[in-house]
């Protein structure tokens, strides 16, 4: 696959070598924003940090509250009910996770939207830097915050490709992760982190003895949710109950 195919229908992570995936990534337009922000911020935090020791600590709690921050939204929003049931945010909503679950290979819609993933990050990491450090600590935490959405984008993608990993920690973090898209979405929020589904109680660790959620791709919009609350079925040219590609390795 030719490096800037991203928006084609060709680039499918299941049909990618290790090597396209890099080079389609380097070249994603959400990539190249948060690379430009992280960029911005992080010369702003260069610029003012007066407080290293503090402005530290506040890079590193953004860093730490990250996978946290993940799991609360993944489990609470995404795979919620509320957004799919107001027509204000049921687009939203479709975008940024129901199509993502029902083709997980589509590497169009595996990114966060950059209009709901920004906002959150400073929702989340700036009061604590600033908090922390000031305007420098703040900028510090938005550059660290917006570095690991860059690190988790990218194991998300690796994640779906169609190949075996070499390493173990890979292996695990894939075989977690699929069991959450193939086998029970009420599992495994985690992408790079699954400390919180332990916490939580929906760390699954083998999916073996337990049934297949009927849900697993529609994540609970099925036909009587969409004859209730339709505008995602309007703006879905194909039914929940469409056949499903066979699960990757």
């Amino acid at each position: 696959m030719r490096a800037g195919a991203w928006n084609t229908e060709s680039n499918r992570l299941d049909r990618m070598s290790f090597g396209d995936l890099i080079r389609a990534f380097l070249v994603h337009p959400s990539v190249l924003a948060y690379a430009a922000v992280a960029a911005v911020t992080g010369v702003i935090a260069a610029m003012t940090i007066d407080q290293p020791l503090r402005a530290g600590v506040a890079i590193l709690l953004a860093a730490l509250i990250y996978p946290f921050a993940w799991y609360v939204l993944h489990r609470f929003v995404l795979h919620g009910t509320l957004l799919y049931k107001h027509p204000a945010t049921a687009r939203l909503w479709k975008r940024i996770h129901y199509d993502h679950h029902q083709d997980p290979r589509d590497l169009r819609v595996l990114f966060g939207a950059l209009y709901t993933t920004l906002p959150t990050i400073g929702i989340i990491v700036l009061p604590v830097g600033y908090l922390l450090a000031g305007v420098g600590g703040a900028a510090g935490a938005f550059t660290s915050g917006v570095v690991m959405t860059i690190v988790y984008e990218f194991f998300h993608c690796v994640q779906h490709l169609n190949t075996a990993p070499r390493s173990k920690f890979l292996t695990r973090i894939k075989r977690l992760h699929l069991a959450h898209h193939y086998h029970d979405e009420n599992a495994n929020f985690g992408i790079i982190d699954f400390g919180w589904d332990r916490v939580f109680g929906t760390y699954r660790d083998s999916m073996r003895g337990r049934p297949r959620s009927a849900t697993v791709f529609n994540l609970g919009y099925d036909e009587t949710m969409a004859a209730r609350y339709p505008w995602v079925a309007r703006l879905t040219p194909q039914p929940a109950a469409a056949e499903r590609p066979a699960k990757t390795s």
